[in-house]
């Protein structure tokens, strides 16, 4: 293989062990080299990943290498236990994508922001649909509660309103993750933004205020400016696993009060000189702010363990194996 051969390209696009790659605004086919079985899961290429591969213009190009990542976003795999989901790669912004209607979860907000800031992306709250809404600012103000570092902004792409508030976001070279339940406005968000149909749209159930899914893999899309924007599959659910870092970074105010105490092995429940329960008790932090990070951080807890149950199984599964196949060997 020559020097000239190896091209730097993007995934754009990934369909279980098949990749498409975005290279000189082409979409190109590819597959792994052989020994990428040897790399375990989280360094395999996901949407977003920089890559060098050869080039195959007969057929599908073999992708060599994953290039470092300055983000990456992943969960627990809903499905699966004990197992991750890998999403995205080298986002700059996770735009958490919540209507102003019955899809509004503070909860879950918490949660996609935790993943973002786990993964070092920056968490942007875009509340849709606020021409539905009668109270617009009462959200905004709750939204802005959930973490110092996350941006919040209410939008209503029908008539453009706050959308001049999301240029700053979308520089060229740009990457903007879109995050969020189906029918909550992330394709007509982007395509208002874009000023064309560049993603497709679904109609939303009038019973539950629910959409249908318009996107069933996640895939990156190059706008005409320069800015690329990931789309993802509706997510109404998102679990907390590996995510120590983005719990205690969403929830810093909690964080600096636990440092606070006067134990450090506080269980904040009858210990004296416990700055979390001073500050419960004066206001200062509200109990249902309190039991939110207690329940994501148990949550988070118990899916590492799992995660570390599932993995010595498997280690010990490959150890037997081998030993049963050098017993056949020498016999």
């Amino acid at each position: 293989m020559t020097h000239e051969q190896e091209k730097l390209g993007r995934i754009s696009a990934v369909r279980k062990n098949s990749f498409t790659i975005d290279f000189e605004d082409r979409e190109i086919p590819a597959r792994l080299r052989g020994s990428f079985r040897d790399e375990p899961a989280d360094r395999w290429p996901v949407v977003g990943d920089y890559v060098t591969f050869t080039y195959n213009p007969a057929g599908d190009s073999v992708i060599r290498s994953v290039c470092e990542r300055k983000s990456f976003l992943q969960r627990p795999d809903q499905a699966r236990t004990g197992v991750m989901q890998y999403m995205v790669a080298n986002a700059d912004y996770c735009f958490i994508v919540t209507s102003l209607n019955e899809d509004y979860s503070y909860n879950r907000i918490a949660r996609y922001a935790g993943v973002a800031l786990q993964g070092g992306a920056v968490p942007v709250a875009v509340l849709t649909k606020a021409d539905l809404c009668g109270d617009v600012d009462r959200y905004v103000r709750e939204v802005r509660t959930i973490s110092d570092q996350i941006r919040v902004h209410a939008v209503s792409a029908p008539n453009g309103t706050g959308l001049d508030e999301l240029a700053e976001y979308f520089a060229p070279g740009r990457t903007i993750c879109l995050m969020g339940s189906s029918g909550a406005g992330k394709s007509t968000l982007i395509n208002a933004i874009a000023g064309e149909e560049i993603m497709k749209t679904g109609e939303v159930r009038a019973s539950d205020s629910t959409g249908r899914h318009t996107t069933t893999h996640r895939q990156l899309i190059r706008l005409k400016n320069g800015v690329s924007v990931i789309d993802t599959p509706g997510m109404r659910e998102i679990g907390m696993a590996r995510a120590e870092e983005g719990i205690d970074r969403t929830f810093s105010d909690i964080a600096a009060l636990e440092g606070m105490c006067r134990f450090r092995d506080c269980r904040h429940e009858t210990e004296p000189g416990c700055a979390v329960k001073a500050a419960l008790a004066s206001g200062a932090l509200s109990m249902e702010r309190w039991t939110l990070y207690r329940s994501l951080e148990a949550e988070n807890t118990d899916n590492r363990a799992k995660k570390k149950a599932i993995s010595k199984l498997a280690k010990e599964y490959k150890k037997n194996k081998k030993i049963g196949t050098d017993r056949e060997e020498t016999t």
